[in-house]
């Protein structure tokens, strides 16, 4: 499974170009995003196709990227470089709440000994914001600015548990869930009726939905005005610990830390 696949975008038609649309930043994004753990170096023919641009479109922003130092090439193939952490940093330097939120996940995790991750919504995906690993629970590799689908995702269904029914609804049918292991959850309705859950008892469990074997907890982020801003959760394996352990002996730490880093907000 991709990590970082592309935001799914929310049933709606495409913007036009116009005096608020720069199509040619748009389209720089699109083949920045092209660019994944599945394909981290690409032929020019390869980037053009997955950004759905032309060779001769797709290569003047390769190579204005190379200009500005974010792509790099061997003369066939091109890449990323780590100048490109710079964009995605740019928005966790701007909410100082994770450097400080960080000792208390740490915390956590040498309570619970599982890792420990927080995320936010981002269309119909969450994204990883901080992440303390302890033992590699999967078999997809994780860190911060990895997406995960929000359906079937324990801190997913808690924000979107934080939407209003009509955004919540557009963002499942926009999701096209998939049965990713024999347990996930497909059926819109189920989904609803488990993230109404969610929002009743503040926390949710996933069991197995993501990747089988994997276990996750999540407990709500909030800001001062209540809302969900965010979510932290806790990663287990199933033939280590059961989803009732897992629930008995590990929610109430990970409750108290996911309010403890609401209070900072």
């Amino acid at each position: 499974m991709a990590t970082t696949p592309k935001p799914s975008p929310i049933a709606e038609a495409p913007p036009r170009p116009g005096d608020s649309y720069v199509q040619s930043f748009a389209r720089g994004l699109e083949v920045i995003r092209s660019f994944s753990a599945q394909a981290p170096r690409q032929t020019l023919s390869q980037v053009a196709a997955a950004s759905g641009l032309t060779r001769a479109g797709a290569r003047r922003i390769l190579l204005t990227l190379q200009t500005l130092g974010y792509v790099e090439t061997d003369g066939k193939l091109f890449s990323l470089t780590p100048r490109i952490l710079d964009l995605g940093f740019a928005y966790l330097s701007s909410m100082p709440i994770w450097n400080r939120a960080e000792p208390v996940m740490e915390a956590l995790v040498q309570q619970v000994q599982e890792s420990c991750s927080a995320a936010v919504l981002d269309a119909t995906d969450i994204v990883y914001v901080m992440r303390v690993p302890t033992h590699k629970i999967m078999s997809i590799s994780l860190g911060v600015g990895s997406r995960l689908p929000a359906y079937c995702t324990s801190m997913g269904r808690l924000l979107l548990a934080g939407l209003d029914e009509d955004d919540l609804r557009a963002r499942l049918a926009a999701s096209a869930p998939e049965a990713l292991t024999k347990h996930t959850v497909t059926d819109i309705d189920a989904l609803l009726s488990k993230i109404a859950q969610a929002r009743r008892q503040r926390w949710c469990l996933v069991n197995q939905e993501l990747e089988e074997g994997l276990i996750s907890i999540a407990a709500p982020i909030v800001n001062r005005a209540g809302r969900t801003v965010a979510a932290l959760n806790i990663s287990g394996q199933a033939n280590r610990t059961s989803a009732k352990v897992m629930q008995e002996t590990m929610l109430p730490a990970l409750l108290a830390a996911a309010q403890k880093i609401s209070g900072m907000l």
